[in-house]
């Protein structure tokens, strides 16, 4: 499974940036049921919007707003087929090379193909990162799903590493790590992964 995960701040005003985070999955993927065959395609798309201060508060970086669930799948096993929205917050604090923070959201859905099962589910994404004076950033977290409805959780844990540099003179982070499955529901998936990571800055101005 690949990420489009394009993050946007856009400035309203002296005090307030609005912070676009959309996450749109392309995946590829085979016999996950009996039969199923193969599909590739896009899956359903989160969008979330944060509202945040441009200063910080007793050095907390914070944000609220609302998270869109979008039925973008391009195949019935790549889509829930349902509409979805609720809450969403991040809060994060910057400690010399250290930053520690949380990212969490709720969805529930209110449209959509009947016959198909509601969603309730809570995300948490705990992290810590170090990073270097060279520029490496060394990244720990989890990217937990609690359905409330099936009464399951989807618990993986994240260990990263990346490089910030420059490919002429466009600033990319780039690296990779490994990802271990704590908890899962039946039939999900299960032990070690792994993933790679790359990201495109664009500095305002720039």
């Amino acid at each position: 499974m690949i990420n489009v995960q394009p993050v946007v701040p856009v400035s309203l005003n002296e005090d307030w940036n609005l912070i676009s985070r959309t996450i749109v999955p392309i995946v590829a993927q085979d016999d996950i049921l009996p039969g199923a065959g193969d599909q590739f395609g896009l899956s359903d798309t989160v969008q979330s919007f944060f509202f945040s201060p441009k200063l910080p508060s007793n050095g907390i970086i914070w944000g609220v707003g609302p998270v869109i669930l979008l039925p973008t799948g391009t195949d019935q096993l790549l889509t829930a087929d349902k509409w979805g929205a609720g809450p969403t917050a991040v809060a994060l604090t910057q400690q010399n090379d250290w930053t520690v923070g949380v990212l969490a959201n709720h969805i529930w859905s209110f449209a959509g193909d009947d016959n198909r099962a509601d969603i309730n589910a809570t995300f948490i994404q705990p992290f810590i990162s170090y990073t270097t004076p060279d520029a490496w950033t060394f990244g720990l977290n989890t990217e937990t799903t609690y359905d409330w409805t099936a009464d399951t959780w989807s618990v993986p844990i994240n260990l990263t590493a990346t490089k910030l540099t420059k490919i002429s003179s466009q600033p990319i982070s780039i690296g990779g790590g490994v990802r271990y499955w704590a908890d899962s529901p039946d039939g999900g998936a299960e032990g070690f992964g792994a993933r790679a990571i790359l990201t495109f800055l664009f500095p305002a101005g720039g």
